[in-house]
């Protein structure tokens, strides 16, 4: 065991994984972290009929923005054949619409219609609260700089 993997903290006290390299690898440790996230707000998704990514494409609708379907495309990382498939979906819910972009006719934007919105807030509310069983061991301060050193990683 290294200095490094030795400071850390023993997982579940199974010492099988405690001396594994991937203890140190920043690229596992966020997927992990990411598949933790996903699976609860899955859970607290599930009862508005929304996925994680149905979730995230509402959000960006429901925003200031919007959003054309490249757009969500490039802020989601997600090939745009997905983001059809998700926004048809969310259409077929009455959560969402397209509507042509005023800009430039040849493309649209992801409207949010009003069952969007209301559903949006009750969905983020829930999402929020499964959040804070992920992050339950972190302090108010270590979620913040948690949340800073990703928004500078991730752009």
């Amino acid at each position: 065991m290294t200095d490094a993997t030795a400071t850390r903290p023993s997982i579940a006290g199974d010492q099988r994984i405690d001396g594994s390299d991937l203890l140190g690898d920043v690229e596992f440790l966020v997927a992990r972290v990411r598949a933790i996230g996903s699976g609860n707000a899955r859970e607290a998704l599930a009862p508005f009929g929304l996925r994680v990514r149905a979730y995230a494409v509402l959000s960006l609708a429901c925003g200031s923005v919007s959003p054309t379907q490249r757009d969500i495309a490039d802020f989601l990382q997600l090939d745009p054949s997905q983001v059809v498939a998700v926004i048809d979906s969310l259409e077929a819910s009455g959560f969402v619409r397209r509507a042509q972009d005023p800009r430039d006719r040849r493309v649209n934007i992801v409207e949010a219609t009003e069952e969007g919105l209301a559903t949006y807030a009750k969905a983020r509310d829930a999402v929020s609260k499964s959040r804070e069983r992920s992050l339950k061991s972190l302090s108010s301060e270590e979620r913040e700089t948690l949340t800073n050193l990703l928004l500078k990683v991730a752009f």
